[in-house]
């Protein structure tokens, strides 16, 4: 596995190389959507084809039959959404409109992409000739050529999200958490069987670990049950996204929402809890929520929610269950604000 990691890196960086041909004046935060559109469309696509040629050998007649594809967890691409119907009008005025046409026409067909994919293709400040060379140089890559497991364009998705993490700067901490972190995590709390839970889940890279990691165990991924939230519209359905791709049918409530004043899974008790909360986060609700029973160990201080989050993944824990979070290093000392009582409380009743 690890010598097949180690190649394809140039395949992933082959991929992002192309994407930034589109970034022209846009900034990284409007181009990524775009970007890992393109990616999830094509990637899709190219499974589709291998699979309706294998059916059009056959005989039989059932290319078009959509149970065929998604039996096998293929998503169905209808006809007019198919990759070579996009290239083939790759440098036409209106590419960015049969691109947003495709990702519907996807959408209507594939009802657990309903709503996830991005349709802003056809927005007048993307330049049309360079989204029409990106469609060239994607037509040239077959992306199954690489390898039929679906660990494949994942790791592309996470090799791009870690790069648009990094030119965001602080700001893309919000949807990406480096995956040496997330994976020291999961081996730690080994999530072979059960429900993981994440309340502030980003791109769903901890989900996506955690799946690995029962993979490369030889354990049944079927075993686990994702529960996952996020506040953001877009980092969501990239979550979605990063996820569907990966065979990973989650739970991340039905719409974007935020963690503390619109909890999505108000019973869940979770056997693993994983998560990297943004740190110190002010205006997070505290007056709205002076009498919540999440926050049974004290209530933490309206600036600062680092103990907020703690609390929130202590009431969704299962008797038995385990939590494994980054938090900031003043969590450890802090006195401000009555954190100091949390903690101590939290410890004392913990132990």
């Amino acid at each position: 596995m690890a010598d097949k990691n180690t190649a394809a890196i140039g395949f992933e960086k082959q991929i992002w190389d192309a994407a930034c041909v589109l970034r022209g004046n846009l900034d990284a935060s409007e181009y990524k959507s775009v970007v890992l559109g393109l990616i999830f469309l094509k990637y899709i696509s190219d499974r589709f084809d291998d699979k309706y040629r294998t059916l059009v050998e056959e005989g039989d007649g059932f290319e078009e039959d959509i149970d065929e594809y998604t039996s096998e967890g293929i998503f169905f691409v209808p006809a007019r959404a198919r990759w070579r119907e996009i290239a083939a009008k790759a440098h036409s005025p209106e590419i960015g409109t049969v691109i947003d046409d495709a990702m519907r026409a996807i959408e209507k067909e594939n009802k657990r992409l309903k709503d996830i994919l991005p349709k802003n293709f056809a927005r007048p400040e993307l330049d049309k000739r360079r989204l029409g060379d990106v469609v060239d140089l994607f037509t040239n890559i077959q992306m199954i050529e690489h390898g039929s497991e679906k660990d494949i364009l994942g790791r592309t998705y996470e090799y791009c999200l870690s790069m648009f993490a990094e030119q965001e700067g602080k700001r893309g901490g919000e949807f990406f958490t480096p995956s040496c972190v997330v994976r020291t995590l999961v081996e730690i709390l080994k999530p072979f069987k059960g429900r993981v839970y994440d309340p502030c889940c980003g791109s769903g890279g901890m989900f996506v670990q955690s799946a690995r990691f029962v993979e490369n165990h030889s354990g049944n991924i079927s075993n686990i049950s994702i529960y996952g939230q996020d506040s953001n519209p877009t980092t969501w359905k990239m979550a979605q996204m990063n996820l569907a791709i990966r065979g990973i049918e989650p739970d991340l409530g039905a719409y974007a929402a935020d963690t503390f004043l619109d909890d999505r899974h108000p019973t869940l008790r979770a056997d693993y809890i994983m998560a990297n909360p943004p740190f110190n986060l002010s205006d997070w609700g505290a007056d709205k929520l002076k009498d919540d029973v999440r926050f049974q160990y004290g209530m933490p201080p309206a600036g600062n929610a680092n103990f907020a989050w703690l609390q929130h993944m202590i009431y969704h824990l299962a008797p038995t269950g385990r939590i494994g979070m980054v938090l900031a290093n003043g969590s450890l000392s802090s006195q401000s604000g009555g954190e100091g009582d949390i903690r101590k409380n939290i410890v004392n009743k913990r132990i």
